[in-house]
């Protein structure tokens, strides 16, 4: 029998894991795939990659959405349309706050909305928040990994390249760190009723490379530093998963 996939991403429509971890690499939701227990490949179509598995006992997803929120959204949304109701995002982001050192995790409290969709979906004074439970969850998970951390919100913003608007204000503002995707997941976990968290791993761009594009043109998130970032990540996320399922999320 054919499996009934969703239209835009290929994902199953029904039956999956109620927990999902999502990232933007496909090659990356692979690597956090290893850690499971029972990893099977599901699907696979464009960007859209999808892993299940156990984590401790739990049953997870682990999907991959791409780069940016417009193809982010479509994964967020046919992932909840299949039994998904709480995920948390495990992405890299260039460090805002002094203090955040490479490798470094950020957990998100919430998200400026600059993500180039989801303004099309909601007046723009609507709030992208994290929630509580989540955030709380992956401040447990890091503490008891031992990995370091901290608080605050992102800036989830559509370019990625620097251009003429300046980006330094919101570091004035205490906004922690900045990518690409995660206000996009949770307005989407708004309007469905999903918990939704994310965790990034600081990946070397600072707000002076943000400004200065010759200093961007030396960015290089593929160092040691922050691919161990990103395995403490992964296990911190998928960690929160299991104490959030503990409490009924």
């Amino acid at each position: 029998m054919t499996q009934d996939l969703s239209p835009l991403t290929r994902i199953p429509r029904t039956g999956l894991p109620a927990s999902a971890l999502v990232v933007g690499d496909p090659a990356r939701a692979e690597a956090v795939a290893r850690l499971l227990d029972d990893a099977e490949e599901v699907s696979h179509h464009r960007e859209y990659r999808l892993f299940t598995g156990s984590w401790r006992g739990l049953r997870v997803t682990v999907a991959s959405h791409g780069v940016g929120g417009p193809g982010a959204i479509l994964l967020f949304r046919e992932l909840a349309e299949a039994g998904v109701r709480t995920i948390v995002r495990l992405g890299t982001a260039g460090s805002i706050r002094p203090g955040i050192a490479d490798g470094d995790l950020v957990i998100a409290e919430g998200a400026v909305r600059d993500d180039g969709v989801t303004g099309q979906l909601l007046p723009p004074e609507y709030p992208a928040l994290c929630a509580p439970e989540a955030v709380l969850a992956l401040q447990r998970a890091a503490r008891e990994a031992g990995a370091p951390h901290h608080r605050g919100i992102v800036w989830t913003r559509a370019a990625f390249q620097p251009g003429l608007i300046p980006v330094t204000a919101y570091g004035e503002a205490g906004v922690a760190a900045i990518e690409m995707e995660l206000s996009a997941l949770l307005v989407t976990a708004s309007l469905r009723g999903l918990t939704a968290g994310g965790v990034l791993v600081a990946d070397g761009a600072n707000a002076d490379d943000l400004v200065d594009e010759e200093a961007t043109g030396g960015y290089d998130p593929h160092r040691q530093v922050v691919a161990d970032g990103v395995r403490r990540g992964s296990a911190v996320a998928l960690e929160a998963l299991r104490l959030l399922a503990e409490d009924g999320r």
